[in-house]
């Protein structure tokens, strides 16, 4: 039995949703710290207990216990405090998935400094937004050389930062290549005492929100964090003690948050990781039958690719609960992998500023297309503008109670930015910003963004479902909808596809998919615009930036 968990869930065994989410409750402790409390007690409780299992493009093969990952990890705090770092210091990570990665993530939230992930995607202006707007003291990346070209330009603007810090030699002058010195520092880290020590309240993590418009907001996690993923790991991914668990994500993302070391260690299972340059579907199916994950999770992009592919040569017996989260799953989608995997997907629904919010247990019966039901640490609702609650079949903004006490797992503010905080956190709720509607059974279903809602001749229209009709038809890869300003109807819609194997853009093709979507959705609903692209513009998550096809749209217009 997992003895780490029962210190902090006086439960996690139940019969149903509704005893899960009435009875499930998570403990607290004031000076609860990831890196001691679980990492450091696994490693002296169960210290060959498998903790990492790592891969690459070139089939290399690693695998970590807990007792590796502690003195990994040890020796990280003392590198770092040797260089000057200390409790509430901030420190940029763009590492990918290197072992690395762990290490000094748990090592920083030892020593009390602020972890900011980022992703290797950062251009030198992004570089120098974030580490000016963070006052890091230290930048630690891979040592990529397009990785480390950005940062050797982004260093001069950024007066903060006092150590650049290379996973690997590099050419820049000044680095210090952390594999070359690592071992001269010792393995042996006390927990400190008095003021060192961390408070449960103090700040752990710092995400730089994906945002699709505008800078990006600093979203401000604190030591409570990896305790609110107890629920994405356990209920929703379904992770099994000594099993691994995999979720694809780079670890520049908070999906690294929800599937890749916190919630996964608390429940004693080990992590999976695929170390990818560049993401190939074929290389990603030979990872992963390399390492073998009993539990596996990946955003919508990766399971609208592999539809795309012959899975018929893969073996997927091994994979005993599969899950998504990022954007929606569309039916489509969901039926094309059961159908080719007889996997079931359990779409889960979340933020950077949350862990899980929503999402399909194993007791509730999945419903192609719904994020599910509200997770048992959030108190969820379905608010209008005026901030009363939505009948059922309603669209409304998913919204947090906050006023009745800190749900644990949700961040704690937009750092720095009370217009953020103002616009979010009303009626004593926090908005998330997404659309939903719930049906009479209590399920969740995504509509969209706020500002992503098409206003069509006095129609609002969602654009999750005209894009679920159209991941139908055979010819889409993947696409996205929007809104073109119209001068008689206000919006129309417009959907912007690329193209699966085989197919070549024409008018006759359009006029196929447009009447493929009148019969699968309302026919108002269907794209009156469509245009062919090779690419859709993403954030480094994934995620489909609607905003800069609409600007890139509105930039025509006005030329």
């Amino acid at each position: 039995m997992n003895e780490i968990i029962k210190r902090y869930c006086p439960r996690f065994e139940f019969d149903s949703y509704e005893d899960m989410k009435e009875n499930f409750k998570i403990n607290v402790p004031d000076d609860f710290n990831f890196g001691f409390d679980v990492v450091s007690e696994w490693a002296k409780c169960e210290p060959e207990k498998l903790a990492l299992v790592w891969t690459n493009d070139d089939e290399e093969m690693k695998s970590f216990t807990f007792k590796e990952v502690d003195d990994a990890s040890n020796r990280a705090v003392n590198f770092l405090k040797a260089h000057g770092i200390k409790k509430g210091d901030y420190v940029l990570l763009i590492l990918k998935q290197r072992p690395e990665v762990w290490f000094l993530m748990v090592a920083l939230h030892k020593l009390g400094a602020v972890v900011i992930p980022g992703s290797f995607q950062l251009t030198p202006h992004d570089l120098v937004y974030r580490m000016n707007a963070a006052n890091v003291k230290m930048l630690i990346t891979v040592n990529d050389e397009d990785v480390v070209e950005n940062a050797r330009h982004s260093l001069p603007e950024c007066k903060s930062v006092e150590h650049y810090v290379t996973v690997g030699n590099t050419a820049v002058e000044g680095a210090i290549d952390y594999r070359s010195v690592i071992n001269d520092y010792s393995d042996k880290y006390e927990r400190p005492t008095g003021e060192e020590n961390t408070k449960v309240t103090d700040t752990m993590l710092l995400y730089f929100s994906s945002g699709t418009t505008g800078m990006p907001k600093m979203v401000r996690h604190d030591y409570s964090s990896p305790l609110g993923q107890i629920t994405t790991a356990k209920f929703w991914q379904c992770v099994q003690e000594n099993k691994i668990h995999m979720t694809q994500t780079d670890s520049g993302w908070a999906k690294f948050a929800w599937g890749k070391i916190y919630g996964q260690w608390i429940c004693g299972a080990a992590i999976g990781a695929y170390d990818t340059e560049k993401f190939k579907p074929q290389t990603m199916l030979a990872a992963m039958e390399r390492i073998r994950p009993t539990t596996f999770c990946a955003p919508a992009t990766i399971y609208r690719i592999l539809i795309k592919e012959d899975l018929s040569q893969y073996d997927f017996s091994y994979i005993e609960h599969a899950s998504l989260a990022g954007e929606p799953l569309n039916p489509e989608v969901f039926n094309q992998i059961e159908k080719q995997t007889g996997l079931r997907i359990y779409e889960g629904f979340g933020q950077t500023e949350s862990s899980v919010l929503l999402a399909n247990y194993p007791w509730v019966e999945i419903r192609p297309g719904s994020m599910g039901k509200p997770a048992p640490i959030y108190n969820i609702a379905l608010l209008n503008e005026e901030g009363k609650f939505c009948e059922d079949g309603v669209v409304g903004s998913i919204c947090i109670k906050v006023d009745e006490g800190h749900p644990t797992g949700l961040f704690r503010e937009y750092w720095k930015d009370s217009e953020a905080m103002e616009r979010s956190f009303k009626f004593g709720y926090y908005n998330t910003g997404d659309t939903a509607y719930r049906d009479d059974e209590g399920y969740y279903w995504f509509v969209g963004r706020n500002d992503d809602v098409i206003k069509c001749s006095g129609y609002r229209i969602g654009p999750f479902e005209v894009e679920s009709a159209l991941m139908e038809h055979p010819s889409v890869l993947e696409c996205a909808v929007t809104a073109l300003p119209d001068p008689i109807r206000g919006q129309v819609v417009k959907a912007t596809i690329i193209l699966a194997k085989g197919f070549e853009a024409s008018e006759e093709l359009k006029k196929e998919i447009q009447n493929h979507v009148k019969k699968a959705t309302a026919p108002y609903k269907y794209p009156r615009v469509i245009e062919f692209v090779s690419d859709l513009p993403k954030t480094s998550s994934g995620k489909i930036m609607r905003t800069a096809i609409r600007a890139a749209d509105m930039q025509k217009i006005n030329n």
